[in-house]
């Protein structure tokens, strides 16, 4: 009874997750069209800039904190309030020195905007440092609705604030308004619908007690958040903002579905995973499972993007960003298996001590410097191939090693991944070998044709070949509309 009413939460959760993240996504992209028409390639890279900093120093706020107190049995309120308080301490802390450095990084980048957004946009920072606790707590209460609602209202007010901005000529304002409220509205709904209060105290001994798991993940998310943002810095420098306007706005645009379908899954099966660590057949199958829905959905949709990326960037964005195709053309390419290799990482956060975790990454980055410093100095498309061929190792290294975690093989594992990615391959060459034909036709009938055929074959040959991930994805579906 125990096992269906944890499948029951994770349908669920999914369900709601996946809703929220695919409403937020519609959100984003349709703000993100409306801003980009507004908006000048060169803010939407000296927000790239910036984003750097921010996704570092997050990192430093949590301190990995947050996945130990998920993965705990059952967390103290004297470790919430322990965590609670280092995060705004590091938060402030972190804030102050942004912002004092905020005049260097302006004149590094010859772009005195940064010294003025900075006190602004950093703000997300103490604000944000507000907010883990009770998403940790929603997280392990299963809450998924709720945390569901919270996002997507918080995505959806920033936004339209952001597009009203943007049509009133705010320019970078508007980005910096949109990403301030959507940390601040998550914010305030935290608070208010959970007015958490204990009389415990923050110890040191609680932190040191959790600091060997924690503090060896925020060393990987650290590597990870630097090294995911360190081209950025680069391509600004050595090219030119608006350069890296098209660069970021490619990884932007290619990271909605992915990240999306990535964040809808993990968030869940994370503590999921957790309370089935000790079961290695359920939580072999389990694995498998996750990956195999990933697959089905994730490797149709990206080759789409690459199929569809002239028409989608000329109809939505206009003349302005077409030099971003080539960009998101090569990137869409890593986002096949990026998400299969999160998956893994979970696994690992959930069955490791945090070690392998750590040498991982060490290699890793190795790997990835080493990348960074041929790809840099030649031109973004070949950072942008770069971070494909990155995309691989990450997957290879990270499943090779949640394989001495969980009862399977790699033959499991790309028998998992193999037939719809096969599918999608057929599917995608189908409307690369047909999209001559449809030249002469107006580019929303030629965009509608591409996107209704490629889902027709894809589907059709699911269903032919009785693919298990259509099987499941419809009994899980069925599942969460009968519950």
């Amino acid at each position: 009874m125990a096992g269906e009413r944890l499948e029951h939460k994770v349908a669920s959760g999914v369900a709601w997750s996946f809703s929220e993240k695919l409403l937020s996504m519609v959100v984003q992209m349709v703000v993100s069209i409306v801003v980009a028409r507004m908006v000048a390639p060169a803010d939407f890279g000296v927000m790239a800039i910036m984003t750097f900093f921010t996704s570092v120093s997050l990192a430093i706020v949590d301190s990995g904190f947050s996945q130990t107190l998920i993965r705990k049995s059952s967390p103290t309120d004297e470790e919430y309030r322990s965590v609670l308080t280092f995060n705004v301490v590091v938060a402030v802390v972190l804030y102050a020195l942004l912002v004092a450095i905020s005049p260097l990084v302006a004149r590094l980048y010859d772009a005195p905007i940064i010294a003025d957004i900075a006190p602004v946009l950093f703000l997300v920072l103490p604000i944000n440092s507000l907010c883990v606790v009770q998403t940790v707590m929603y997280t392990r209460e299963f809450r998924f609705a709720l945390l569901s609602k919270i996002v997507f209202a918080a995505s959806l007010i920033s936004g339209v604030v952001a597009v009203v901005m943007a049509i009133m000529g705010c320019g970078i304002w508007a980005l910096v308004a949109q990403r301030l409220l959507m940390m601040g509205i998550k914010a305030i709904a935290f608070w208010m619908l959970r007015r958490w209060r204990t009389s415990a105290r923050p110890t040191m001994r609680s932190l040191r007690e959790m600091a060997p798991f924690s503090l060896r993940l925020l060393a990987t998310d650290l590597i990870a958040s630097i090294y995911n943002n360190v081209a950025q810095l680069f391509i600004g420098k050595m090219h030119t903002t608006s350069t890296l306007g098209y660069y970021s706005q490619a990884q932007k645009l290619k990271d909605l579905p992915v990240t999306s379908t990535v964040q809808a899954v993990q968030g869940v099966t994370f503590p999921a995973l957790a309370q089935i660590k000790d079961d290695d057949e359920k939580f072999a199958e389990g694995y498998l499972r996750i990956v195999r829905m990933l697959g089905f959905v994730v490797f149709p949709v990206m080759l789409m993007f690459v199929a569809i990326a002239p028409d989608m960037f000329m109809l939505l964005l206009g003349e302005k960003w077409m030099p971003t195709v080539p960009y998101f053309e090569i990137l869409a390419l890593s986002g096949l298996l990026y998400p299969i290799a999160i998956v893994s990482y979970n696994i690992l956060k959930t069955k490791s001590d945090g070690r392998v975790i750590l040498r991982l990454e060490v290699v890793k980055r190795v790997i990835m410097t080493a990348i960074l410093c041929y790809t840099i100095p030649r031109s973004v498309e070949a950072v942008a191939w770069g971070m494909t061929a990155m995309a691989v190792v990450e997957f290879l290294l990270n499943s090779s090693a949640a394989m001495r975690y969980v009862r399977a093989t790699w033959g499991r594992l790309l028998g998992a991944l193999t037939p719809s990615f096969l599918l999608a391959a057929v599917m995608f060459g189908v409307l690369y070998i047909g999209s001559p034909y449809l030249l002469g036709m107006h580019i929303v009938l030629r965009l509608a044709i591409d996107i209704l055929a490629g889902a027709a074959i894809y589907i059709a040959l699911a269903w032919l070949l009785k693919l298990r991930a259509l099987r499941e994805g419809f009994d899980l579906i069925k599942g969460m509309i009968n519950r």
